[in-house]
């Protein structure tokens, strides 16, 4: 099978411009994804059809920067030929019993991505040494951030300190879960306006508007959507999480990412599980990765993309990124707090200037809260006031 990436002898440019390959990269094709993990030689086929699960593909061929290979599960074949640099072309062909084989064709997702324009990113690298900065300051409170540009202003650069850093994911998990909803959603298998029976068993204390009503009764998919974003809703979280079967389906979406970092292995406000050392934790980079996926319809169509920029902009929980930029500099955003942990992340929409940004502490709430607004405010000053050496052309 032919590759998918438009390469060849002399094409493209000279070795030492090429991006990096990664070990794991992505698929993205209407409906689904296919990974690749070239160092364990396994392969995810995850699409609104089916689940392979993590497979094993032994004779998996990477040569030339492309993993290709052939596996089959429930006599289905997943044929594949996918670069392992971001923003290329690879393909996979899936072939059903009694059926005709079926090219999919898209994108490449590594972690990070490569820019678009190598030479316009260079003008977003100072900025790392501006973060660096400021996590160095904050001694009590271990930091890391990202900052991925969606614009091209700075030829969608991404950039990163301590962008492996792994802290509790506080309520920052519930962005994973949001997207699997909406993914589904995607794929036609629910509605938003179905109903859920909460029950009050169900219910939980913390951030969240639900708490304060009256149960059982029946919410939709949509309102659990938005309080969980809106106000951080712990118990629409949870309602989700028993809704899609436990915790399995957030899991199967972060590993179909390839997203090593990140996990879902406790409900909200679940102490207990918490105290045997079951607990969910993410790293600037897995969020990034995440949300330059959303901005880019990688995982969710441009509808439901819109939709969960939508609920992250109506964010009521402000005392981090929004309280560090100007009074009307529009955001959308989720924040994630316990008491050794204080996150901020999100999209700053600034009109030309977009940006995906993950700013992840630990340590004392209140020291990480005054961190995340040093970070947030850092990449906001550079944003609008280009430094020494990063001239616009």
């Amino acid at each position: 099978m032919a590759s998918a990436d438009g390469g060849g002898p002399g094409a493209g440019p000279s070795p030492e411009q090429r991006p990096p390959a990664s070990a794991l990269a992505w698929l993205a094709f209407p409906g689904g994804v296919f990974s690749v993990d070239s160092e364990t030689r396994t392969v995810r086929y995850r699409a609104c059809d089916a689940d392979t699960g993590r497979v094993p593909d032994p004779e998996m061929r990477v040569h030339g920067r492309v993993a290709s290979g052939e596996v089959t599960v429930d006599g289905t074949t997943y044929a594949y030929d996918v670069p392992l640099v971001g923003r290329t072309r690879g393909i996979v062909e899936v072939t059903r019993p009694g059926a005709e084989p079926d090219g999919l064709v898209g994108e490449v997702v590594t972690e990070p991505q490569p820019p678009t324009d190598p030479a316009t990113g260079r003008r977003l690298l100072p900025l790392t040494g501006q973060l660096q900065q400021v996590v160095d300051a904050s001694t009590a409170n271990p930091a890391g951030v990202a900052v991925r540009d969606l614009s091209g202003r700075y030829g969608d650069q991404q950039i990163a300190v301590n962008g492996a850093f792994r802290p509790k994911a506080a309520s920052v998990i519930k962005l994973w879960i949001l997207v699997e909803l909406l993914r589904r959603v995607d794929c036609g298998q629910v509605s938003l306006e179905d109903g859920v029976l909460v029950t009050p068993s169900q219910v939980v204390n913390g951030t969240g508007e639900l708490q304060h009503e009256t149960f059982p009764q029946v919410v939709t998919l949509h309102r659990l959507a938005e309080y969980m974003i809106k106000y951080s809703d712990n118990t629409a979280a949870n309602v989700l999480i028993d809704y899609f079967g436990g915790f399995a389906p957030v899991n199967d979406l972060i590993d179909s990412m390839n997203q090593r970092e990140t996990i879902l292995a406790r409900k909200m406000l679940d102490t207990e599980a918490a105290m045997r050392g079951e607990e969910n934790y993410t790293s600037p980079d897995d969020v990034v990765a995440l949300l330059g996926a959303v901005w880019d319809a990688q995982i969710l169509t441009p509808a439901t993309r819109d939709l969960m920029i939508g609920f992250m902009a109506e964010q009521t929980l402000n005392t981090k990124i929004p309280a560090a930029l100007p009074p009307g500099v529009p955001v959308a955003h989720k924040t994630g707090d316990l008491p050794d942990a204080s996150h901020d992340v999100g999209y700053y929409l600034i009109p030309g200037s977009q940006v995906a940004v993950a700013f992840l502490t630990s340590g004392p709430m209140a020291g990480g809260d005054e961190t995340v607004r040093r970070l947030a405010r850092t990449v906001y000053d550079y944003l609008v006031e280009p430094r020494p050496g990063t001239t616009e052309e």
